[in-house]
């Protein structure tokens, strides 16, 4: 399997958010196509040590970086949703419960792969598997459906990933457009700027659209790999940048609730599962590696620093800004030209990145399109999915541009049900014939509820939220820094 990074979701690293979401027919025909690119070959068997792969510090840099994307850059305004002691609790016990989720279908899969003889299963194999092991007829008889629902939550999750991308490339470019005659060199004197208004930032949509389209008619995973480590570079330094400015004269947190409105948690909700929502890059990272025995270990570190820096980024970013803080953190940033090229780095990232993201679910429809029609259109056919499906994206960015909103109902929606609901589900049908604890069994079934109560709670409340603002909002793209 490919070793660069994915989004997870959305969140943002995503080259291995991606790789690890293939679907079984489209991942097969990608690995023959491609093999030379990846890094080492598929295991023989998960439990055995492998001569070929990548060890347990490149898994776990893989791991991380997986989940550094734009779901960070909005957990200041999440933790503001939650509140400065329910928010920083809060991600540490959804952060505990992510990782465990992996953990459960790392499990699963293993169990299939030793049952069935086969080196590598994927989530919507392992999912097939774990209903055709039900005791329940009904599920057996209708196990192929959880491949397919798999695959549904998967395309809206990253669709869902490159309506946020869009959105945050309109703000941040707008943001920075409108500064530039005040933007200064000195990012300690701290003045009211007075913005030159342009246009609408559903314009600066339309406007990246061009390039968007560019960027998703490459077809070929190894020219991509080039914008993902592009991509790597300019975010990791603008999340340094970022970081050491936060960290700075830091008020009083008194002024600040403990708990916030009951109201207001579900959007926390969607948001940080947005975040957390990287289940899909664990067994292929399993798979690559030269000695899967050491993977949960691994894992369990990799989810550890994960989580310490999503607290601490949310956290201080809250502490910092307070009732201030905005949808990105990028857009609370002084305006000098040193955080304005922070702005413009994470441009660069997410713009590459979008390719990366639009792969998984382009590598999951048009060859089921393709394979409908003759060789001589399968080409014209290819295109056009590539170019109405960027085109959608853009559409829903248009109708709903407020980044809060649509990070929040993505997480809400999907990355719920990837990284909550199903795993513990999984599980249930895959050892409840071999016997099970009923303290199991009810963890797995609380996991799962309360996973979905996440998933209407959070959908509701952003749709909420958005009729009750009336409609498409414009953002207030200030680059102002009120001390």
């Amino acid at each position: 399997m490919p070793v660069t990074k994915s989004a997870g979701g959305p969140q943002g690293a995503v080259d291995l958010k991606l790789d690890l979401r293939y679907p079984p027919k489209s991942a097969k025909r990608l690995h023959s196509k491609d093999s030379s690119f990846w890094d080492g070959h598929p295991s023989e068997s998960p439990g055995l040590e492998k001569t070929t792969g990548i060890t347990a510090f490149q898994t776990l840099v893989h791991l991380v970086k997986g989940n550094m994307g734009t779901g960070i850059l909005g957990l200041p305004l999440a933790v503001k949703n939650a509140g400065i002691l329910m928010g920083p609790l809060s991600l540490l016990a959804m952060g505990f419960i992510a990782c465990h989720c992996m953990h459960i279908l790392v499990k699963c899969a293993r169990r299939f792969c030793h049952r069935l003889n086969k080196p590598f299963m994927d989530y919507g194999d392992t999912v097939l598997h774990g209903l055709e092991a039900s005791p329940s007829a009904w599920l057996r008889s209708h196990a192929h459906w959880g491949r397919h629902i798999v695959s549904f939550f998967l395309i809206v999750t990253q669709l869902g990933f490159c309506c946020v991308y869009i959105v945050f490339l309109a703000d941040n470019l707008k943001q920075v457009v409108e500064a530039v005659n005040g933007t200064t060199n000195n990012c300690h004197y701290n003045e009211t700027v007075i913005l030159t208004p342009t246009m609408d930032s559903r314009l600066y949509m339309l406007a990246f659209l061009p390039f968007l389209v560019l960027l998703v008619l490459i077809r070929n995973l190894r020219v991509l790999t080039v914008f993902s480590m592009l991509a790597n570079i300019s975010m990791l330094v603008s999340l340094i940048i970022i970081t050491q400015y936060i960290a700075q004269e830091i008020p009083d947190p008194s002024r600040l609730p403990l708990v916030a409105s009951w109201k207001t948690y579900p959007l926390f909700f969607g948001t940080a599962i947005f975040s957390f929502e990287s289940i899909g890059v664990v067994l292929p990272l399993e798979n690559k590696m030269k000695d899967a025995r050491r993977f949960p270990a691994i894992l369990s570190l990799g989810m550890s620093i994960i989580t310490a820096l999503y607290i601490g980024i949310g956290a201080l970013g809250y502490l910092r800004f307070g009732n201030d803080i905005k949808a990105s953190i990028t857009l609370n940033l002084p305006n000098c030209w040193l955080y304005q090229s922070v702005k413009l780095l994470y441009i660069v990232g997410i713009l590459c990145t979008y390719a990366l993201q639009f792969y998984v679910p382009a590598e999951i429809i048009i060859p089921f399109a393709t394979s409908q029609v003759s060789k001589r259109w399968a080409l014209p056919l290819d295109l056009s999915i590539r170019l109405a499906m960027v085109c959608l994206t853009c559409t829903l960015a248009i109708l709903v541009p407020r980044l809060d909103l649509v990070l929040s109902l993505v997480g809400s929606v999907s990355s719920s049900a990837l990284a909550l609901i199903i795993p513990p589900l999984l599980e249930i049908t895959t050892y409840y014939s071999e016997g099970m604890s009923p303290l199991t069994i009810a963890k797995d079934a609380l996991i799962s509820i309360l996973g979905f109560a996440g998933f209407v709670a959070g959908t509701y409340q952003a749709l909420d939220e958005l009729i009750l603002s009336g409609g498409p909002l414009t953002f207030s793209n200030s680059t102002v820094f009120i001390q």
